[in-house]
């Protein structure tokens, strides 16, 4: 009877399928998941939802009405001044209203000790509310814990 001998180049190309095999579930469940609460007749949103599946985002949503929502804007720190039409969760992330996706894949990559993300109102030009190529100025905030906000970027106008 012959023993098995395991040589170098085996043993390497073995380890090399286990780390894929183990590494290929993380890789398909790599799309951030967005928990939304919005108005059920708000169309903007929808649309913002849509940008954001088409973007790689995994969207979850649910309708509330104008009470139920400012109540949870309040219980996830949404500072009034600050607040727009829908409010998401990502990753532990408050998203408030039209913010782009490339600012959200930042937000997750950088990770910052902070509430979220917010973009007060509804500028025209933001993810959902018209064209981009027509859009007026605005600003994305990070909320800190303090409530507090700092510019995290800027679009200016089209």
């Amino acid at each position: 009877m012959t023993t098995p001998t395991l040589d170098r180049r085996l043993f390497l190309a073995g380890l090399g399928a286990s780390g894929i095999t183990l590494a290929a579930p993380a890789l398909a469940t790599a799309k951030p998941r967005v928990e939304v609460l919005k108005d059920p007749n708000c169309g903007c949103c929808g649309t913002w939802i849509d940008i954001m599946q088409r973007e790689g985002f995994e969207m979850e949503v649910q309708n509330a009405a104008w009470e139920t929502l400012s109540q949870y804007k309040a219980t996830k720190g949404v500072p009034e001044e600050v607040a727009s039409c829908h409010t998401g969760l990502v990753e532990g992330y408050v998203i408030e209203g039209h913010v782009p996706p490339t600012d959200i894949r930042r937000l997750l990559a950088e990770r910052p000790d902070a509430i979220g993300l917010t973009v007060p109102g509804m500028p025209y030009g933001s993810p959902g509310m018209g064209p981009e190529s027509e859009r007026e100025a605005y600003s994305v905030f990070l909320i800190r814990k303090d409530g507090t906000t700092d510019v995290f970027s800027h679009y200016t106008a089209a």
